[in-house]
């Protein structure tokens, strides 16, 4: 494993992936899917997000009118589906914790996607770090700072990559500006999916 960009914070390894394990992935979380299919989430405030979104693992990460949480079941009612396992095994390899995560959340990114400058904040905890894994079309990612404002630095992260987001980019504000549709031959159809996996401190 080489080592990795670090910026802001952020360590950010590129190429992590090799393709026989994206198609892999690719294939677990179409099963994912299956068991526990997309939605359209909408904001508390009712407006509607432009990314489609499941979750797999313990508890799966929802929002609604109702607000921002972390549930054990998907808003259709099921369960959500265990994490396949190469997906947790990216996480034993750069997480640098010896606890296992409770939620792999999945979003897709459609041609005009986009995900605004947000933290991750409904942990409960932020003592431990979120993995986040790119595949498909590539994405441009926009590291800021714990405080809103200020100056960021970008990055396309292609389909492969992998992002860890501990210590002092824990808190940091990013997100996703734009995707680059067919970039990548990974998903057959384009489109961008980013797993993100949290520890939830209960």
């Amino acid at each position: 494993m080489n080592a990795p960009l670090m910026i802001r914070g952020f360590q950010v390894y590129k190429g992590f992936l090799e393709a026989r394990a994206q198609d892999q992935m690719v294939a677990d979380l179409r099963e994912v899917a299956r068991v526990a299919p997309f939605f359209d989430p909408v904001t508390p405030s009712g407006k509607k997000m432009s990314v489609r979104m499941t979750s797999a693992g313990r508890l799966g990460w929802v929002t609604d009118r109702g607000g921002y949480r972390y549930q054990a079941h998907h808003p259709d009612g099921m369960a959500w589906p265990e994490i396949p396992k190469g997906i947790l095994d990216v996480w034993e390899a750069v997480s640098g914790v010896s606890r296992g995560p409770d939620c792999c959340l999945v979003n897709f990114y459609g041609e005009e996607a986009r995900m605004g400058m947000h933290q991750d904040k409904d942990e409960g905890s932020f003592d431990w770090p979120v993995v986040s894994i790119s595949l498909g079309d590539a994405g441009l990612f926009r590291m800021g700072n714990v405080a809103r404002g200020g100056k960021t630095e970008s990055l396309w992260l292609e389909s492969g990559d992998v992002v860890v987001m501990g210590g002092e980019a824990r808190l940091a504000h990013h997100g996703v500006d734009r995707i680059r549709f067919g970039s990548s031959r990974l998903l057959p159809k384009g489109g961008r999916i980013n797993l993100t996996m949290r520890v939830v401190a209960e």
